[in-house]
């Protein structure tokens, strides 16, 4: 595999601090930078009491300690989908970082941390990798949209419901309108049926013309 002449990389801020990044086109399969630091031994009470967030076990017996500042490597950050990855000798107790894609210059240079880092460090706090922000934004999105169109739907029942209401309301009216206009019709019948039953009886008590009576032929004297 093809190895870096000079650094190809450098120090800078990152979405979750410190980073690692390419200064020059990096090929697939080129050795990046080895992780390096003091070897523990895990049969050793003392080295097995060591804890902070550089440890890399190589075996079940071996961890190195990345935390001392000259191992320039433990500023590369993980990711869930990277562009390098850890290869491990464990006869040598080395540990190199190779490129497993063609790296740009300004890249973030990163590589998976493993089940057990993932879990016991990220996952608590939620990982901040490319992958993972794209994941998120996307559900943002994806839930933002369905906010979205619940409300669409509970605005057009409110307005149905609202319209409909409304066409009870116009019926109710035009009911109403139809009822008392038959009522004042009603009421204008009963009246003229009133007003011509009265004619009728002032009519049947108005008396009849008396004729004049006979007279008597006064006798003859």
């Amino acid at each position: 595999m093809p190895a870096l002449s000079n650094k190809p990389y450098r120090i800078g801020r990152s979405k979750t601090g410190l980073g690692l990044f390419a200064t020059q086109p990096i090929k697939k399969g080129s050795k990046i930078i080895r992780y390096f630091g003091p070897m523990l031994d895990c049969n050793k009470k003392k080295d097995d009491a060591v804890e902070n967030k550089y440890l890399f076990q190589i075996s079940k017996r071996w961890t190195v300690d990345g935390s001392v500042r000259k191992n320039v490597a433990r500023y590369i950050n993980h990711a869930c989908k990277p562009n390098a990855e850890s290869d491990v000798n464990v006869k040598k107790r080395k540990i190199i970082i190779r490129a497993i894609k063609d790296i740009e210059p300004g890249d973030e240079i990163n590589y998976d941390y493993g089940t057990d880092y993932f879990k016991e460090y990220l996952k608590p706090i939620g990982c901040k990798c490319d992958s993972c922000e794209k994941k998120r934004k996307k559900k943002a999105a994806e839930a933002r949209a369905e906010k979205a169109l619940l409300k669409q739907k509970a605005e057009r029942k409110a307005q149905k419901q609202a319209e409909k209401y409304a066409g009870k309301g116009k019926a109710k009216k035009a009911d109403k309108a139809r009822a008392a206009k038959t009522s004042k019709a009603g009421g204008k019948t009963a009246k003229a049926t009133k007003s011509k039953a009265k004619t009728t009886s002032v009519k049947a008590k108005k008396p009849e013309a008396r004729k004049p009576k006979a007279k008597k032929p006064k006798a003859a004297a």
